[in-house]
This record gives C-alpha cells, sequence and structure tokens, in this order.
C-alpha cells in the first residue's frame, strides 16, 4: 500500500470494526463515520447526549437514526464509558469525539477499565505526499513530552507495528537529532546511538534503526552521502522518530501546512487502537485515520 486510497480499500475488505465514539457531538467526526460507514469499514457507536449529538448530526445533515447511541451525561462519563465498551469487547476502535484529550486518556489508562498493556502509548502518524510514491511515519507529535532512553523503545516499535499492518515488512527508522554524530551534550544523540545498536540485538522487532540522523540525512542519500555518512540505511527512512512533543509536533505541522501533505494518524500501544484527532483536522484526515484504526486492530 502506498496511497491512502489503498488504505480505504484494505480497511474496506477487513470488514466492519465498531467505532466508539467517546462524546459523539462532533460534526466532523459523524462526517467522517457516515462516510466510513458508506465505505463498508465501519459500524458507529455513539457515546455522549443524545441531544448534543443529534443537533451535531443535522448540522451536517448526517442521517444517524439507524446508529446505536450510549447515554452519557458528561465528557468524562462518556470517556469513561466509550473506554469501557472498548475494552469488554463491545466496540473494536476508540475515537475521541469533543473532549479534552486528558479526558479520554485518563479513562485509556485507568487500571480498572483501561486498555493498557504495560507499553506506553504514543500517536503515529502517517504522510503522503504527491510526488513520493510511499508513506512517511512521524512520531510522537501528542502524547510523550520528553520520553526517555527505554519509552522511545516503545514509540519506535509502536510506529513499526503500524508500519507491518500497511505492509511495510520491515521498515526503516531514522532516530532524529539536530546532527549525526553522537555528542554527550546532546542526551538525544546518545539514545539514537543507543537504540540503533540495541535494534541490532532485537531490542526493537521488525525494523532497521539507524541514528542519530538529522533530517536531511534520514530522507536524502544525496545528504547523507555529502556529509560522509556511510550508512546503507541513511536517506531512506521510513519512520521519523523525533527526540521530543516539540520537535514532533513542528514537523508534523509543517508536514501538513507547508508540505501540504495528506495525513492520518492514530494511537498505538494500547489493546486497541484509537483515533485521537485535533479538532482542526479535516474530515479527510479524520476518515484516513478511521481507516488507519480498523488496519490497526
Amino acid at each position: 500500500m502506498n496511497t491512502f486510497a489503498q488504505i480505504l480499500e484494505q480497511a474496506r475488505k477487513a470488514g466492519p470494526a465498531r467505532f466508539v465514539v467517546a462524546q459523539a457531538a462532533d460534526g466532523t467526526i459523524l462526517e467522517a463515520l457516515a462516510q466510513a460507514r458508506a465505505a463498508g469499514f465501519a459500524v458507529p457507536v455513539l457515546v455522549g447526549r443524545r441531544e448534543e449529538i443529534e443537533e451535531a448530526a443535522r448540522e451536517r445533515a448526517v442521517d444517524i437514526a439507524a446508529w446505536q447511541i450510549v447515554e452519557a451525561a458528561t465528557p468524562a462519563e462518556a470517556a469513561v464509558e466509550a473506554v469501557r465498551n472498548v475494552a469488554r469487547g463491545d466496540g473494536d476502535i476508540l475515537v475521541k469525539g469533543l473532549l479534552p484529550s486528558a479526558d479520554l486518556l485518563r479513562a485509556v489508562l485507568s487500571k480498572s477499565n483501561g486498555l493498557t498493556t504495560g507499553r506506553i502509548l504514543s500517536h503515529v502518524g502517517v504522510f503522503k505526499f504527491a510526488e513520493s510514491d510511499r508513506f512517511y511515519f512521524v512520531t510522537d507529535a501528542a502524547l510523550s513530552i520528553a520520553p526517555d532512553y527505554q519509552q522511545k523503545i516503545d514509540i519506535v516499535q509502536n510506529a513499526v507495528d503500524l508500519a507491518h499492518r500497511l505492509g511495510i515488512a520491515q521498515p526503516i527508522v531514522a532516530i532524529l537529532c539536530a546532527i549525526e554524530t553522537v555528542n554527550p551534550e546532546m542526551p538525544a544523540t546518545v539514545d539514537a546511538a543507543s537504540l540503533s545498536k540495541m535494534a541490532e540485538r532485537g531490542a526493537i522487532r521488525g525494523a532497521r534503526v539507524e541514528g542519530p540522523l538529522a533530517l536531511d540525512n534520514a530522507v536524502s542519500v544525496e545528504a547523507a552521502r555529502h556529509k560522509g555518512i556511510t550508512s546503507e540505511l541513511a536517506g531512506r527512512a521510513d519512520i521519523l522518530v523525533a527526540p521530543n512533543i516539540e520537535a514532533a509536533n513542528i514537523l508534523y505541522k509543517a508536514l501538513i501546512f507547508f508540505a501540504k501533505a495528506e495525513e492520518a494518524g492514530i494511537v498505538m500501544g494500547a489493546r486497541a487502537p484509537f483515533v485521537l484527532a485535533s479538532r482542526s483536522d479535516s474530515v479527510r484526515n479524520k476518515l484516513y485515520s478511521m481507516a488507519l484504526g480498523a488496519l490497526a486492530r
């Protein structure tokens, strides 16, 4: 797969998945769900106050008459009920609706009713440029503020697992830093070198890892050669792992707003994938994210 159209088609072939939306009175989410349902890969389950959900649907001219609605009085209650629904097997994919991300994450991380696996959660963005023939993955732009070395192992593995779901059998991972050499005064470069070495020893499954690499050396073979980097992986990265949330978030949004890339993203590392879309995301991007979730379940 190398286009979002193919992702949508593969999601359809995988069969309907139950999308459970926490605080579902969100017009763009409802519109994306309607398109996903029409495409054949979504069965919506809406959690929240019925009258608010129905009003949001009317504003977008979305017919939800046949959709399941689970009543919840507050956003926090909607988050708990949506997570509980997925945890007990009545839903397949969790979707953030019109509520703060912190409310949903608090429910996901609950030890009693949550979806934790022991691995940290991380967001993986998937980007497609008009002039490229493949996807690029960016992580973690949403959840891990300043990950340490052990957390970075999970972040990398989460992204690799998603790449596998999209048919990339042995993705190349670039651990991004400001420079491509190890400098003890820049801890991210030390982590990058350790991740690269430990990946060779099996700490990260199903991928080849190189780092530290600056962004140009990660995605351009010519730039890597110009700087004398003698790695066969440099310049060929599929997955770009940023050192912290600031760097990842800036890269993520630059690709959308400056490079005009098509984009989707989901959270990996839980017992079920979940869509944590921004309120500024388009209906199309949310649809693509839902299709990613359908393939990652």
